[in-house]
């Protein structure tokens, strides 16, 4: 790949730009950094210097002519603590004037605002730039001035990027023969603040590398400027030590990589400082063959909820990198990190037949039934490491019961709950199902914004008093897999809110429907003219209920809306309604009613004695507005709900 070379003076001047502004805010933070960990500058420096390296790999693939004459990579500290100077250099794809000022003078992607919203969450901002694509401006933690000299592969152009951090950067051409001009890739020069000088100082060097960078694909070559020795007086530079050999951890053997080496090539690939929660790491071999090392983190990273719902998997060829944005998992496994090696594909191939290649699906398929029977044995084995996955990737791990119907048993199998009966406790639809009353037959749940607001709804009455278990599903995802999960183990999903509620075969447990709190005229076991009552609410109501019913949910509160029969879950229509735009139901509820409250019996007991209604109908209106609110509704009409309840406050003064 030759690129285009644009003629210039002999003499050019710099040019000066200013920083997009959020990259402003941005180095400002930097260079006023508080961070108590100054050390990832290096190991993002580090990164960016393998990912050059490791585009020009796979380019020199189809055209072999940008690496002739320097084809093995490597990754170069200079450290010269005379000059406050630490280099960090590498022969890859280098960058254009174009490249350096796109590149390091805005930020095209939302990177730098995700990371401005976090930081105030955090306590340590520094944790978070390896996330969030922001790692170069880190050196400006310890650096007065960064020089950025850059050749493209392929050109005959040096461009040299320049900045203090302080809201500008200037760009200019260097000469070739300049010093500092690399022969192809990208030279990074800061020149350290005088309390920063320990980071040209070939031991803190060596610390940091081995901590964080002691598995990039590319080896680590250390040289110390300044230093002169008695077989290297002329040069003043100790001769180049290699730290490390680029050799991909995940072409190793298992068994010879330790707990640390897996932390430290989590963090490379990750961008966070966190431990893996779980480590994958084997090579398949038969049809296809290709190794793996995945990890699971165990905090959520940044872009777990993005809308692209991209994964982060990166894909080899043989130890040559390809892509990072393929998809190599189902978009519900995305927060999965690592990388997947292949034997087997081309290394040319184009983005288009990546994403239709049968070689790449059946690595798709393969690892994702790996994922998941990983995790099935953590859950079996290790229930609280498994619980702390659930906790941070449950929500996103449901979306695979809607989306994938070949694999929707496991991640039902997987799917951890919270319920009437557990309180902080998780339980699985194994547990539940296990636990069910003689003669239930439907796997009960209840949607909502919350396991408090759940708890609170009068629908679960009836299921508390006989005890039977309902699930609370309180994450916004609930409301749509329940909607296409056939059932768990023969036994249907069935929301407390939807139909008649089935209750009547299960027995009310002994004093569960004598609460302490119920008024008097509630236990006195009459009941209301059921026929009466609903004849009644059906002519008041008229169209806005679509039916009145007595309830078998109800032990305590006078009504509760559920949907028709055929109707979908309440919280789930409320969700397709504000979808639509105009917040307006898409069906009328029914209203039960508790025949053995006291309010309803004093409905029916008017409604025989005949008279005028006109009270009565306000009172209908009253139970219809309380059963909207105990939904977390506004009343049918504010302004009519406020003038009834201000009559009744005035009858009983």
């Amino acid at each position: 790949m030759t690129r285009e070379t644009t003629e210039m003076p002999e003499t050019a001047a710099a040019e000066s730009h200013t920083f997009q502004a959020e990259v402003a805010r941005l180095l400002h933070l930097m260079v006023h950094s508080v961070y108590s960990n100054k050390d990832i500058f290096l190991r993002e420096l580090i990164s960016n210097a393998a990912d050059a390296c490791e585009r020009l790999r796979h380019a020199a693939v189809t055209e072999p002519g940008l690496v002739s004459g320097d084809p093995d990579f490597e990754i170069r500290l200079e450290a010269d603590r005379t000059a406050k100077r630490l280099t960090v250099a590498d022969n890859g794809s280098g960058m254009s004037r174009d490249e350096l000022i796109a590149n390091l003078g805005t930020i095209a992607r939302s990177g730098t605002r995700a990371f401005m919203d976090k930081l105030g969450e955090a306590r340590d901002g520094a944790a978070l730039i390896g996330q969030f694509g922001v790692g170069f401006y880190s050196a400006f933690m310890v650096a007065e001035s960064v020089d950025v000299t850059s050749r493209a592969a392929g050109s005959d152009e040096v461009w040299r990027w320049r900045s203090d951090g302080m809201g500008s950067f200037t760009v200019e051409p260097v000469d070739p023969s300049d010093p500092d001009a690399p022969s192809r890739g990208t030279r990074v020069i800061l020149t350290l603040k005088d309390d920063a000088l320990d980071y040209a100082d070939p031991a803190t060097l060596e610390r940091i590398v081995r901590s964080y960078s002691a598995h990039v694909p590319v080896p680590i070559t250390l040289v110390e400027i300044g230093k002169e020795t008695e077989d290297d007086a002329d040069t003043g530079a100790v001769e180049p030590r290699r730290l490390t050999d680029g050799t991909a951890l995940w072409t190793r053997s298992k068994s010879e990589v330790s707990a640390e080496e897996y932390k430290e090539f989590y963090g490379h690939v990750s961008g966070q400082f966190d431990d893996p929660a779980l480590t994958l790491h084997y090579r398949a071999e038969g049809r296809h063959e290709y190794s793996v090392l995945l990890f699971l983190p165990s905090m959520k990273p940044f872009d777990l909820f993005n809308p692209d719902r991209k994964g982060r998997v990166k894909l080899y060829v043989r130890r040559v990198f390809i892509a990072d944005d393929v998809d190599l998992l189902p978009a519900w496994l995305r927060f999965v990190r690592g990388v997947i090696d292949s034997a087997d594909l081309p290394l040319n191939l184009s983005r288009e037949m990546l994403q239709h290649n049968p070689v790449l699906e059946s690595i798709r398929k393969g690892v994702t039934n790996r994922v998941l029977s990983e995790l099935q044995k953590l859950a079996e084995n290790d229930k609280d490491a498994f619980l702390k996955i659930w906790e941070n990737f449950g929500p996103v791990l449901k979306e695979g019961i809607y989306e994938d119907f070949e694999r929707r048993d496991k991640v039902l199998a997987l799917a951890r709950f919270r319920s009437s009966t557990s309180g902080d406790e998780w339980r699985s639809l194994a547990d539940y199902v296990a636990s069910m009353k003689e003669n239930q037959t439907q796997i009960f749940y209840a949607t909502g914004s919350s396991r408090e607001a759940i708890a609170a709804s009068p629908q679960l009455e009836g299921f508390r008093a006989r005890g039977v278990e309902v699930l609370y599903l309180d994450d916004p995802v609930d409301a749509f897999w329940v909607q296409m999960a056939d059932g768990f183990e023969g036994k249907p999903f069935r929301s407390v809110t939807q139909g008649s509620a089935e209750l009547e075969t299960i027995p009310v447990e002994k004093d569960a429907g004598e609460a302490d709190d119920k008024p008097e005229d509630d236990k006195d076991g009459a009941r209301a003219d059921v026929g009466l009552v609903t004849a009644f609410l059906k002519e008041t109501l008229g169209d806005k209920v679509s039916d009145v019913k007595a309830s078998a949910r109800l032990s305590e509160s006078p009504v509760c809306l559920v949907a028709p029969e055929n109707g979908p879950d309440r919280q789930f229509e409320k969700l397709m309604a504000r979808q639509k735009g105009d917040g307006a139901a898409l069906f009328a509820p029914v209203l039960e009613f508790n025949p053995a409250h006291g309010l309803l019996k004093g409905l029916s007991q008017h409604l025989e004695a005949g008279g005028d209604k006109t009270g009565l109908e306000d009172m209908a209106w009253l139970l219809f507005d309380q059963a909207l609110i105990l939904d977390g509704e506004l009343p049918s009409d504010t302004a009519g709900f406020a003038r009834r309840m201000a009559e009744m406050m005035r009858k009983g003064m």
